[in-house]
């Protein structure tokens, strides 16, 4: 069974999974086996784009079937919890997208029950897996350019504009900048700096009438080594972080033109946000345009955001194929082999865990550690404290062996280059 593709399901096939299809059906080493959502047009759709998969009308039927070896969870937030214990009780490995849970209580028994079955857990859909990032862990782990002093992340994005359903846009579900987009950035920076962070005071905003959940926060973060760490997202695309790059541009997922014109038919509650959002579900036309039309593969700001990571005797940061290295003799630019936009080391670290035995790096654990930052933003927004973690873990070395980063290029940017 080595070398046999692991039979996947996919529970829950709205954006989140509209998102992961591709690379899905990239890997071979996947073979997209069944899908179940509760809504029947949905459903339709998928068993028309996959004849030869299983298609179930919930959860609860598709853990039954004894084929089908691992789950991806793509439900909403508040369904990450159950859906997970359920797969593991039922004996299936799990990746569940982002936030892993809403309270560190689940978290923790989510990891129990996976323990207790003998099954893998992924906390997984974040940037952290994209190659730039494992690449600038690898360099500080390497000691290139001297101890870790900082790491920095600043997103501006035009998330809280995009179509949202009722329980994106209540905190108590999931809701929200915080809970929704913290992930990224946090599982980023925690990798960067070694994995166990040890407290933070953070802020969140919220000043968009038409919506009601926070749509900013900014957090400062200590390490245990006494490193600080930064992350800010503001998402409510005025301004967009790929106008600070010569090779970005203000159109993200919209023009500026219709970011406005997305604002006022909101203020006017004249906005067709349900239509808006099944469009990008499997099938829709958003779909296509987003998440299955071929794009320029240079990276650009988007949630994550501009990530720079400085040290003792040099700094880095995101280029279009790789990283920006700032030196004492010089800038390089390091280009990766695999594409920096790829979306399937997810994927790998199942197969790898299920196929061939290999350790899980971002396990529920993991998960849990980046929830947890989350869940102190919040609580600091509201007792305007710092706030003292517990749930921390280390991102182990050989998670750099495993999952190395390949450089196939380091060249020289000269005085006669711009980077910035």
């Amino acid at each position: 069974m080595a070398d046999a593709p692991l039979r996947l399901g996919v529970i829950g096939i709205g954006v989140g999974a509209a998102e992961m299809l591709p690379p899905m059906e990239n890997a071979d080493f996947i073979d997209l086996f069944a899908g179940a959502d509760i809504n029947p047009d949905v459903r339709n759709r998928f068993a028309e784009r996959y004849p030869n998969a299983r298609v179930y009308a919930s959860a609860e039927e598709m853990v039954k079937d004894p084929d089908i070896e691992a789950v991806w969870i793509s439900t909403p937030n508040m369904y990450h919890a159950p859906m997970t214990i359920l797969a593991a009780q039922h004996g299936k490995h799990v990746v569940v997208e982002k936030p892993m849970a809403l309270n560190l209580k689940q978290a923790e028994e989510m990891v129990e029950t996976a323990e207790k079955n003998g099954v893998h857990l992924i906390a997984g859909h974040t940037q952290s897996f994209m190659p730039h990032m494992r690449l600038m862990r690898q360099i500080v782990k390497s000691g290139r350019i001297g101890k870790l002093g900082a790491v920095n992340a600043i997103a501006y994005t035009d998330w809280m504009i995009r179509p949202r359903t009722w329980e994106e846009l209540d905190p108590e579900q999931g809701g929200g900048m915080v809970f929704r987009q913290t992930p990224h950035q946090i599982d980023s920076i925690r990798s960067i700096g070694g994995g166990k962070l040890r407290n933070v005071r953070g802020m969140a905003g919220q000043w968009m009438p038409e919506r009601p959940i926070p749509g900013y926060y900014s957090a400062f973060m200590e390490f245990e080594s006494g490193v600080p760490a930064v992350a800010i997202h503001n998402g409510y695309g005025y301004f967009v972080a790929s106008e600070l790059v010569p090779w970005g541009d203000a159109n993200t997922r919209y023009t500026p033109t219709e970011r406005n014109e997305i604002k006022r038919q909101m203020r006017e509650g004249t906005r067709k946000e349900t239509e808006e959002k099944l469009s990008l579900r499997i099938g829709g036309e958003g779909e296509q345009a987003i998440f299955r039309t071929a794009h320029d593969e240079a990276w650009k700001p988007n949630d994550l955001g501009i990530v720079i990571v400085s040290c003792e005797r040099g700094e880095m940061r995101q280029s279009p194929r790789g990283l920006f290295l700032y030196e004492d003799d010089g800038v390089k630019e390091l280009m990766v082999k695999s594409n920096p936009l790829g979306r399937d080391d997810e994927l790998r670290e199942l197969y790898n865990a299920v196929r061939l035995g290999r350790p899980v790096y971002h396990s529920g654990a993991w998960g849990m550690a980046t929830l947890e930052v989350g869940l102190a933003i919040n609580e600091s927004t509201k007792t305007h404290k710092q706030i003292e973690l517990t749930h921390q873990v280390e991102m182990p070395d050989a998670y750099d062996v495993e999952y190395a980063v390949e450089v196939v290029e380091e060249r020289v940017v000269d005085d006669t280059m711009p980077v910035a």
